[in-house]
């Protein structure tokens, strides 16, 4: 007489003698087994009934030479059949020398989504930035470019197909902000490797084989031929802009220093004495102080400057005197001067062809009123002064040269 499938009277438990069973269990069977012990269904693989009533799979095999008992979840959330199979493939990762119990361990993290990631990628180097600015756009390019295709996703499961449709909305229209995005994304996914989220290659790796080539090199401030520089800033003086605006613009077509460092300028940063302004390293790209020496010019300029300060902070206010000004303050003001065709970082340019055409003062010299770092390691090792004397000869004869009036001749140093 066949039994009857619902009777589990006939199940024993405990250890089972004689032969492995091999399937020993059945789906009406498991449903009605009532009496607590341990059931076996073969290959390890059992069912484990507690003393409340409440049944979870468990699967006894060998890892590294010991035996382990696996837990594979409540008989209410995993079927018979859900569970010989999890069971098998857990058997044979354990026979090919793999740790199964630490693979389940690593699936019961919480693998953060790419936003997730980067949040915690931007808080960990939030040290290393160079000021508040390079902070604050390192995230809001993800947060721009990278967030509406990947950020909801979690970082193990993103491919570099993912990473190539984000890049590609901006790869030839904005090339530079493309390899910041790029480079910021390698980034996270570095991260997310190194914390155990990620196995295999960074996706961004695989896209660029496949992206296209950007023409020629890195894109270059539009630039005034030093010549004209001289009208351009008689005609600064009597355009449409704040006073506070064109005293700045000038100071820093002077200096020849960048615009984040003109309108950050602080009063304290100015040794009228000495003639120096000294640009603390955090407000540099190098990361170093840089001393700039003043010409009567600049001086003029800061007198000025001041009866708008009302015992502000900052040089060159903005609305508020405890406020700089705005960094696009100089875009515009070329906007209103009808010189699209320029920028504000341009006049570097200029000033650097100009040490190069109209002096004869060293290399060295121009490049150190720039800040420019020495990229030869071997130059720069031997390499201690910042020429500063020299510089405040380059620095003088510059601003001469730059208040000239039409038909007025500027003797250059020999």
């Amino acid at each position: 007489m066949r039994a009857d499938p619902l009777d589990t009277s006939r199940i024993k438990v405990g250890k089972p003698k004689g032969r492995h069973p091999d399937k020993r269990l059945t789906a009406v069977g498991v449903r009605n087994i009532k009496r607590p012990g341990r059931y076996h269904d073969g290959n390890g693989l059992c069912l484990f009934v507690d003393d409340s009533g409440a049944k979870r799979w468990l699967l006894r095999t060998v890892i590294a030479g010991k035996r382990r008992d696996i837990g594979l979840g409540s008989v209410q959330l995993v079927s018979l059949a859900d569970a010989r199979e999890e069971a098998a493939r857990l058997r044979k990762s354990a026979r090919a020398g793999g740790n199964p119990l630490a693979e389940r361990r690593r699936e019961r993290v919480t693998v953060p989504t790419f936003k997730e990631a980067a949040l915690k990628v931007h808080a960990s180097h939030s040290a290393s930035f160079r000021n508040a600015k390079h902070k604050a756009g390192w995230l809001s390019s993800l947060d721009m470019y990278a967030f509406p295709h990947i950020g909801e996703m979690r970082v193990d499961a993103i491919t570099s197909a993912e990473v190539l449709k984000a890049l590609n909305t901006i790869w030839l229209k904005r090339p530079e902000t493309a390899r910041r995005v790029r480079q910021r994304l390698r980034t996270v996914f570095d991260w997310a490797k190194a914390s155990g989220f990620r196995t295999g290659d960074n996706p961004v790796d695989g896209v660029l084989r496949v992206l296209p080539r950007h023409k020629g090199d890195k894109a270059h401030h539009a630039a005034l031929p030093y010549a004209e520089v001289p009208a351009f800033v008689t005609k600064l003086r009597e355009a449409d802009a704040t006073e506070a605006t064109k005293l700045a613009f000038e100071f820093m077509i002077l200096t020849a220093t960048r615009t984040s460092e003109v309108i950050g300028a602080r009063w304290e940063e100015i040794d009228r004495d000495a003639r120096c302004w000294t640009i603390p390293g955090d407000r540099i790209k190098a990361g170093r102080e840089h001393r700039v020496p003043l010409s009567k010019r600049c001086l003029d300029l800061l007198d000025r400057a001041a009866k708008l300060a009302d015992g502000g902070p900052y040089v060159f206010p903005g609305r508020y005197p405890k406020r700089p000004l705005s960094n696009t303050v100089f875009l515009m003001a070329l906007r209103r001067m009808k010189r699209d065709d320029i920028t504000g970082h341009g006049f570097r340019s200029s000033f650097r062809d100009w040490c190069a055409e109209r002096t004869t003062f060293p290399r060295a010299v121009a490049e150190a009123a720039l800040a420019h770092v020495v990229k030869d390691r071997t130059e720069a090792a031997y390499l201690r002064s910042d020429f500063f004397e020299q510089r405040r000869s380059l620095m003088d004869t510059w601003a001469a040269f730059v208040t000239t009036k039409k038909g007025e001749v500027v003797p250059l140093r020999a």
